[in-house]
């Protein structure tokens, strides 16, 4: 925490004559580490949004002063004023906003670009301070960060103005800055204190962006020696259907990269089909498809969960032909009679699917996938009565 011992006459309950008059003679302090001014306790709080971190740190003082005085239903518009206020001290004049806590600066800091209430906020770290009105307040972000307060505030160095609302809210005895929603790609601070809250969006418009970014400047080191971190990345662009071209890259070096780092398996084939397909190479993606059905590492899991995935995306008989493919290669091994029984279901021969699903459920391996089937069991049974 920065050395606060020189400003504390600025804060005390003493006349404006008295704090200046005091300023050399406390200059002599500097480096000492006492009690925060007011015993307003350094706090802060921090938010990921994706690969961005966003922090507010501010000291924070509360609605009862230490010796008793109460002040609920005197903090706004009167502690705090509503508007521009003169502090009676520094540059600021009659035109000081409010620092959003006491003590120092309250500092938020973002990892990277972000958008406040819609509007572009570059990285970088900010004095936050704010307007307060009875309607509406202004969110005031200031290139200099690091002055005491409010008291040196100017315009002309403002990097962002935004408005919010203030809105009732739970009480706080200590003023909080809290993240009231959190989503993968935007969040929700909060200044709340009192019964008062004031909250503002956060958002990252290019989340796929940074996280591929990131992904492919952590390849070029030790995470790129394995085909599985290039598989992982590939399916992040996949599954998210970003940067697909770049995903496509991914994918060839997952199962075909030089040096060891590729390996042709089910997962890695399937994968390149995939990204493939997504990029208009559809004989390719067939091609490789049919590579990894037949590779020696495919498993019937996951033989059964492509054709589930298949059937996922509404081909039927696509899947049926991978569950049947499934059962030829693993004969009686779990799961491909409930493969079989679902794949017969999806394209309407129900009595062959019944026939399957009475051999699947004395193979199935827990109690989940027992009443699974015997639900499904029940339910042909139902459809084929009197067929």
């Amino acid at each position: 925490m920065r050395n606060n011992a020189r400003f504390l006459p600025l804060l005390a309950a003493a006349t404006l004559l008295t704090a200046v008059s005091a300023l050399p003679a406390l200059a002599q302090l500097e480096g000492l580490t006492i009690p925060p001014s007011g015993d307003n306790q350094y706090s802060s709080a921090t938010q990921g949004i994706g690969l961005v971190r966003v922090s507010v740190e501010y000291h924070s003082p509360q609605v009862q002063r230490p010796k008793g005085q109460d002040r609920r239903g005197k903090i706004w518009g009167g502690l705090v004023p509503y508007g521009m206020a003169n502090l009676g001290f520094g540059t600021c004049g009659d035109e000081c906003p409010w620092r959003g806590g006491a003590n120092e600066n309250t500092v938020f800091t973002t990892s990277h670009d972000v958008k406040i209430q819609g509007q572009p906020l570059p990285a970088g770290t900010y004095g936050l301070h704010f307007i307060p009105g009875k309607e509406d307040w202004t969110v005031v972000f200031s290139k200099n960060h690091t002055s005491w307060g409010s008291f040196t505030y100017n315009a002309k160095e403002d990097a962002l103005r935004v408005q919010a609302k203030p809105e009732k809210s739970a009480y706080h005895e200590w003023l909080t800055y809290e993240f009231t929603d959190r989503q993968p790609d935007r969040a929700t601070l909060a200044l709340a204190w009192e019964d008062l809250q004031v909250p503002f969006t956060i958002t990252v418009d290019n989340i796929a962006d940074l996280y591929v970014e990131n992904m492919t400047r952590e390849l070029r080191s030790s995470p790129g020696f394995t085909w599985q971190n290039w598989n992982q990345a590939a399916q992040y662009c996949r599954d998210h259907k970003t940067h697909l071209d770049r995903g496509l890259r991914f994918a060839e070096m997952a199962t075909h990269g030089a040096g060891g780092i590729g390996q042709e398996n089910f997962t890695t084939l399937m994968t390149l089909a995939d990204l493939q397909a997504a990029n208009s190479k559809t004989e390719d993606a067939q091609k490789n498809r049919q590579l990894a059905l037949q590779n020696p590492s495919a498993t019937p899991i996951e033989i059964h969960q492509y054709a589930r995935q298949l059937q996922g995306q509404g081909q039927n008989e696509e899947a049926l032909k991978v569950f049947e493919a499934n059962a030829k290669r693993f004969p009686n091994q779990w799961p491909v009679h409930v493969g079989l029984a679902r794949g017969y279901a999806g394209v309407g021969k129900k009595k062959e699917a019944l026939a399957e699903a009475r051999l699947a459920l004395p193979q199935a391996p827990d109690e989940l996938n027992k009443k699974s089937i015997a639900t499904m069991i029940q339910k042909l049974e139902e459809e084929t009565k009197g067929k």
